[in-house]
């Protein structure tokens, strides 16, 4: 489970970087830069509700760090 979310952390951090060079390369000529962003956020949205579906499935589960007061 791990591998899977740190696999589609680093396709976002792709995506991000690819966004940000098309912009800086294609000065708005093109839509190179907006597909990246899209996908980003159409990725990010994914990798956040199958967090959330692992959860209540059951997959994955908090970890159980002792919370100190003050």
């Amino acid at each position: 489970m791990q591998i899977v979310i740190i696999i589609a952390f680093i396709l976002i951090l792709v995506s991000l970087f690819s966004g940000l060079y098309f912009v800086m390369k294609d000065k708005g000529k093109t839509n190179r830069a907006v597909n990246a962003l899209t996908f980003r956020i159409g990725f990010s949205i994914l990798l956040f509700l199958f967090i959330i579906i692992s959860y209540k499935m059951g997959w994955i589960h908090p970890a159980d760090f002792p919370v100190s007061g003050p």
